[in-house]
């Protein structure tokens, strides 16, 4: 009868993984409302795919002149030249802000062109940031005012003021895009 030989155990290298885990992205978002859009990118942010993907850093900038579209790109601006002296790693800034039709906000064409000359993103709601919260119920195409689109939105959702229950949303999000 032959006997079984036992294997010496192979060592284990001690050799490390490299990059097993995609890079996430850091990115700094300036918001022109106080309530709805700050609510709705927080919860936006603990989502698995964007949870998973990209660090986001909120700051909702209101003062400095007012949280108009040209202020808003100056200060993120600022903060990207800030971030490059510093060799900080964030990967984009962001600003988002409404037209706020029927009555544009002042020098947004000068916003949107000092953006794309200092690297600054924009996500622009026309005519404001209601209608993309109304897309997350129904798909809508026709001519809206920013008084109109806030009543809808209250509408849809059953809110009585410009806060959010952004979790609401969230379930919502395919149907939107």
């Amino acid at each position: 009868m032959a006997s079984k030989r036992s294997r010496a155990p192979q060592p284990r290298t001690l050799k490390r993984k490299v990059a097993t885990r995609p890079p996430r992205k850091t990115l700094v978002v300036f918001c022109e409302g106080e309530k709805t859009e700050p609510q709705y990118l927080l919860a936006l942010r603990q989502e698995p795919f964007v949870r998973d993907a990209a660090a986001v850093d909120i700051r909702v900038q209101t003062g400095h002149g007012g949280a108009v579209p040209l202020t808003l790109v100056t200060l993120a601006t600022t903060a990207r030249a800030r971030s490059a002296a510093e060799e900080a790693e964030i990967d984009e800034f962001w600003c988002v802000f409404d037209v706020e039709w029927p009555r544009n906000h002042p020098h947004l064409p000068e916003a949107i062109a000092k953006a794309e000359a200092n690297g600054i993103r924009l996500a622009i709601s026309n005519p404001c940031f209601e209608l993309w919260l109304i897309l997350h119920y129904r798909n809508h195409g026709s001519w809206l005012d920013n008084s109109a689109a806030v009543e809808l939105r209250r509408q849809l959702d059953r809110s009585t003021n410009k806060s959010l229950d952004a979790a609401k949303y969230m379930s919502l999000i395919e149907d939107a895009v």
